[in-house]
């Protein structure tokens, strides 16, 4: 991972969480931690605070506030602070260019209104060119532990996850963590099957291990590039979202790739991104392809 890990906040119990989940991945990292609020001037705000002045003094205070506290716990962890005036979705990710990735609360109430599932936090999750971290209110540093896994799913040829892969690799390595690879299978209709495929199914011995052999080689060139990273094969028959969640119990970072794409009604970041976005109590990275 290259460029500093950067923090949305805006002053909510989920962005404050954030925040201390950034500071503790950049320094496991020894990564810097850049903090950014987008603000939008707010004409009808209280008189005590209707000019845009007296607006811009009020976000400062309650940033830096929220930033001295991290400076406290990590005293020798760089920070940077940036409060930015502008359209909170665009702002946000001009300022997320050039980072390692983006870690935001998984809802908000301030600027951020609906911060996940609303407009801005899916427009982050769908353009934004790093991985983008999704960290609920009730985060805390004893979750990450050992014992808990970070869970990566697998689908597709090797290149469709190597970027999320990566990220769960890394992430591990620096927790000390163990990864749990999962690749989940459903039985697709026989005309689905091109001759080659069927060839190799035969060669595999059936559809289970065919779906093992596959997760093994999507794995092969991160097991050998961190060795010391202990993995679970995880290849379960269902749906790629029950299954991951069947397992996200255990985890301290869920990490899925994303397909995202747009549509007349605006951006989607495929069924499985949006499904552990919604249900998973732990923090989930959502990793766009190389």
């Amino acid at each position: 991972m290259t460029g500093p890990i950067t923090a949305g906040v805006d002053g909510t119990d989920e962005s404050l969480a954030a925040l201390a989940w950034a500071a503790r991945e950049a320094v496991r990292r020894d990564a810097a931690l850049r903090v950014v609020h987008v603000w939008e001037f707010q004409p009808d705000a209280a008189p005590d605070v209707a000019d845009r002045a007296s607006q811009a003094r009020w976000v400062r205070e309650g940033v830096a506030g929220a930033v001295r506290a991290v400076a406290e716990r990590h005293p020798a962890l760089e920070v940077t602070t940036d409060v930015l005036e502008g359209p909170p979705a665009d702002t946000l990710l001009e300022a997320a260019r050039g980072a390692g990735m983006l870690v935001l609360g998984s809802r908000g109430h301030g600027p951020f209104v609906g911060f996940l599932l609303g407009s801005v936090g899916q427009q982050a999750i769908t353009e934004a060119v790093c991985p983008v971290v999704a960290v609920r209110s009730g985060d805390k540093a004893s979750d990450e532990v050992a014992g808990h896994e970070v869970v990566v799913g697998q689908q597709g040829e090797p290149e469709d996850s190597a970027a999320a892969l990566g990220f769960a690799f890394e992430t591990a390595a620096a927790r000390g963590a163990s990864v749990r690879a999962v690749r989940a299978w459903t039985l697709p209709p026989v005309f689905a099957y091109s001759p080659g495929s069927l060839r190799l199914l035969d060669e595999a011995g059936g559809l289970e291990p065919f779906e093992r052999q596959a997760l093994a080689a999507a794995l092969a060139p991160w097991r050998e590039r961190f060795p010391d990273v202990p993995v679970v094969e995880h290849v379960e028959m269902g749906s790629a979202a029950q299954v991951l969640l069947s397992v996200s119990g255990r985890a301290q970072l869920l990490v899925v790739g994303r397909r995202a794409h747009r549509t007349a009604i605006g951006a989607r970041i495929g069924s499985v991104a949006h499904g552990m976005l919604h249900h998973a109590d732990c923090p989930v990275a959502v990793v766009p392809p190389r």
